[in-house]
């Protein structure tokens, strides 16, 4: 905290720093369990699949509703096994949304297939149907949909469904931010043909590091992502096919199983924080169509779990400088949409190509959200604000 004065002196109300995210708070209630399981793998010597890995894996499934889970490397390890078990390879196309972090379409062409973006919907930030839909005509050798369940929101899975079963298309949903997260009552990853998520250390269940996981009801596509993680190999020195060193390590995977047990209620907290969020900026005069902030908008048939709060904000880069210069943490996700990345400059898309995803890519703005977030903080983050706009 950081104590004012004024011209004459007088002491004014304390300034609260306040963090994007603080892992440590988190670590701070689990970690004697914790630590009991890391012994426990480092007790056993088996540090690489094995028992460990298969309960996490038997676990996670279970509670997302998919028959099986598979752990892998990392997440944007899972969306490559997700689409290689798929089927989709060199001359196929995806599509997808431009508005994501960079490995939603770097695994397309990590594959040897080719991204199509189509643009989003300017109220929830995902992959909309409707650009979808619009475009999907054009693209024959389109193979499989890749819809991201954005800061925590199920994108519209009715639409994605729908649309996969007329143009006979895989889904693969891309649930990197999204573990807990429901659409009409079911969890992402049990939505689509593959679910695919990320445990990096921002998640909402994280690990030590990286680490990732595949979800299917299909037994077929499990099989082949197990497969594929292992070197191709079913037994050991034999191999059916070229696979890839994709393994989830114990460790990673006796931690998230810990984490896992406390998921439900550390969701709801930052529901509950959300919902805080809303009431301050209310209160605060921010809340309105008029406002120069406009808050998260979540579908009906959607539980959003904020893995992200992310609001869209005028003026975007003097607030973020105002809140850094008050000690308050943000972040932009995402500064430069896919589509018009250098590295994709080859794809043809245009400056004003996807005008919703550009629009989003210069207003978005994410402040602190995490489940120990304190009310006092979310004062000081609503109160900064508040006074930039004022």
């Amino acid at each position: 905290m950081k104590q004012e004065k004024t011209s004459s002196g007088a002491k004014t109300a304390e300034r609260v720093a306040v963090p994007l995210l603080d892992l440590t708070r988190q670590y701070a209630q689990i970690r004697q369990e914790v630590l009991a399981a890391v012994e426990e793998i480092c007790d056993s010597q088996h540090y690489i699949l094995g028992e460990a890995v298969s309960l996490f894996e038997t676990q996670a499934a279970r509670f997302l509703g998919a028959k099986h889970g598979i752990g892998c490397a990392s997440g944007t390890d899972a969306i490559f096994l997700a689409l290689a078990a798929g089927g989709v390879g060199a001359g196929d196309e995806v599509i997808t949304t431009p508005f994501s972090f960079f490995a939603t379409a770097s695994s397309i062409l990590r594959i040897g297939a080719r991204p199509v973006f189509a643009d989003i919907d300017p109220e929830t930030f995902n992959l909309s149907t409707a650009s979808v839909a619009q475009i999907i005509d054009r693209h024959d050798r389109a193979r499989a949909i890749l819809p991201v369940h954005l800061y925590g929101q199920c994108a519209d899975m009715d639409g994605f469904t729908q649309l996969g079963e007329e143009h006979k298309l895989l889904i693969v949903e891309d649930a990197a931010q999204a573990f807990g997260a429901t659409w009409r009552g079911r969890r992402a990853g049990a939505l689509g043909d593959l679910g695919c998520f990320s445990f990096y250390p921002s998640k909402n269940l994280n690990a030590f590091g990286d680490a990732g996981a595949v979800t299917t009801s299909s037994d077929d596509f499990a099989a082949r992502v197990r497969l594929l993680r292992n070197h191709g190999s079913r037994q050991r020195y034999y191999h059916e096919e070229v696979g890839w060193n994709s393994r989830l390590d114990s460790i990673q995977a006796a931690v998230l199983s810990v984490k896992l047990r406390y998921l439900e209620s550390w969701n709801r907290q930052r529901q509950q924080r959300a919902a805080t969020y809303a009431e301050l900026f209310r209160k605060a005069g921010l809340a309105g169509s008029s406002s120069p902030i406009h808050l998260p908008v979540t579908e009906p048939e959607a539980s959003h779990i904020y893995h992200q709060y992310v609001v869209r904000a005028q003026r975007r880069d003097e607030l973020r400088s105002f809140l850094t210069e008050r000690g308050i943490g943000s972040e932009v996700f995402y500064p430069v949409p896919l589509h018009r990345q250098e590295c994709f400059t080859y794809l043809g898309y245009s400056e004003g190509s996807l005008p919703a995803a550009e629009q989003a890519a210069r207003e978005v703005l994410a402040l602190p959200m995490f489940a120990e977030l304190t009310e006092d903080e979310q004062h000081a983050v609503v109160e900064a604000i508040a006074e930039f706009y004022s």
